[in-house]
This record gives structure tokens, sequence and C-alpha cells, in this order.
């Protein structure tokens, strides 16, 4: 892991992913990059009058300094930085900076609620989730350490999360970190049984690791959703870390038939790392 994004806009949250994208930097001995979109409309930024001119102006030089303030901090003591402002906020942009940069890693902060006010409070979140194509770390809180020891990942055993599942297996290869595969199985016509279920995992091992030893990681969980059955059963394995693949499309058909990547994300109280199907 060499370059790690931040995106920032000033809250408690995005200070947390900015603390914890220090942790990982000093880990990986990785550069970070803070990056901030300006919520400027086109007319301000694109006028021809004078007046309006100055005012751009104004608001540029003054989210700089608030940009620079904000990455006034200790923890951010011997890790190379590189700011970076964009004058839109459009969250596609994250993922064009990430290729851009070569970079490794999103790590986003997200306050993450239910009911109706998700759509506006973690809806940033969600979009950057949706637009990305390397793995976003979603945070809470201010995590005291980023060992990840215990991590479980959320897993239909198609053929298609495969590619998620070895992107995964290859970013923790070189810590201590034990990964256990999470699969729900749901009543009504979702569900499964033990058997389809046994044959669809050795499939899916046969192929990715041409060897069915990582059998025994595997955990079977029947719950009503696969948000609440990924969640239950990683409090219960004692988890550092839930990774979800999602296919990051608009509408219904993310995860699962639904956006498990975004909701797992939004509601769970551990950290959230999505990879791109």
């Amino acid at each position: 892991m060499k370059k790690i994004i931040v995106p920032i806009d000033f809250s408690e949250h995005s200070g947390y992913a900015l603390k914890t994208a220090a942790k990982l930097a000093q880990k990986y001995d990785a550069e970070l990059i803070a990056l901030h979109m300006l919520e400027m409309s086109d007319i301000m930024l694109t006028a021809s009058d004078g007046l309006q001119n100055q005012k751009a102006a104004f608001f540029l030089q003054l989210a700089e300094q608030k940009f620079k303030n904000f990455l006034k901090r200790d923890f951010l003591n011997d890790i190379k930085i590189t700011p970076i402002i964009k004058h839109f906020k459009v969250f596609s942009e994250v993922n064009d900076v990430a290729e851009k940069h070569n970079a490794d890693l999103i790590v986003m902060g997200s306050q993450g609620t239910t009911g109706i006010a998700e759509f506006f409070i973690g809806s940033n979140t969600e979009r950057v989730v949706r637009h990305a194509n390397i793995p976003v770390l979603v945070v809470k809180n201010d995590m005291p350490n980023v060992n990840f020891d215990v991590v479980a990942f959320a897993c239909d055993f198609s053929e298609e999360t495969i590619e998620s599942y070895l992107k995964a297996m290859n970013m923790f290869s070189k810590t201590e970190a034990k990964l256990y595969l999470v699969h729900v199985n749901l009543p009504n016509e979702r569900f499964k049984s033990s058997l389809e279920i046994e044959k669809r995992v050795v499939n899916f091992f046969t192929k990715a690791e041409r060897s069915l030893d990582k059998m025994e990681d595997v955990h079977y969980v029947s719950d009503y959703s696969v948000e609440e059955g990924v969640l239950s059963c990683a409090n219960k394995i004692g988890a550092d870390l839930v990774i979800v693949p999602t296919h990051g499309r608009k509408g219904l058909a993310h995860f699962f038939e639904g956006s498990i990547g975004e909701d797992v994300a939004n509601h769970s109280t551990l950290p959230v790392m999505t990879f791109k199907i």
C-alpha cells in the first residue's frame, strides 16, 4: 500500500478518517492524499462578472486556508501528505483522483444513520463507494488501532466475487489477520439448502484457491437480511473489520440484489471496507 486518499469535508468524522489513514500510512510507509471538494456553483466559478470572480477567489482562498489549518495535526507529523482541492463536489472525482495518483485505498468518515435521514447524511459516503474502483474503508469513530486482527468477509460465493476475495486476501497477506467468510442464508425464494450452499462454496474455493483448506474459515448464518446476518456474525466472531464486495451500481442492483455494501457501511459500528466486483 503506497498511497491513501482521504476526502475531507472538515467534519468530525472526516477527522476520524484522517487519523485512521495516518495510522495506516505509518504502518505501510504510505503517502496520504487529502482531498477537499468545494461546493461552489457553476455560475460562480464560470461567471465573467468582476464581482462574482472576486467572490469565487475569496471562497477559494478561504477553503485553502481552512484546509491548511485542518491538516495541522500532530499525528500527521513525519507523514508525506499531498493536499488537493477540487472546485466541484462531484463524487466520481474521488475515483478520478485515485486513478490519476495510482492510489491503493480510500479512507472515508461516515456518520451513519437509519431511516430517511441516511439518504442525506450517508449519501456522500455511499456515492464514493459506488464510484470507486479501489477499496474504500469507511470509519465511524476514532479508531485506537488499525491492526484488523479478525476480518469478516461477506460472501455469496458467486464466481464474480472471487476477484474481490483474492484482492482482500492479498491486502492482508502481509499481516497476521484472520479472514473469515460469512454467508447469509435468507428465507423465502432465496433460501438454499445446506447441500446447495456447500456445492457453491466448493466451486468458489476450487476456482479461487485450487484448494478447499479455507472451507473451515466459512461461517453460515441464517437471517432475515444479508446486512443483519453479516453484522451479527461479525460481532459474534469478534471482527475488527467487515469487508463487503459491491457492484457499485446505481439503483437496486448492487450486491445480493440490494445495496448491501452501502447499507452495511451506513449501519455498522465496525469499520467497513468495500471492494468493487
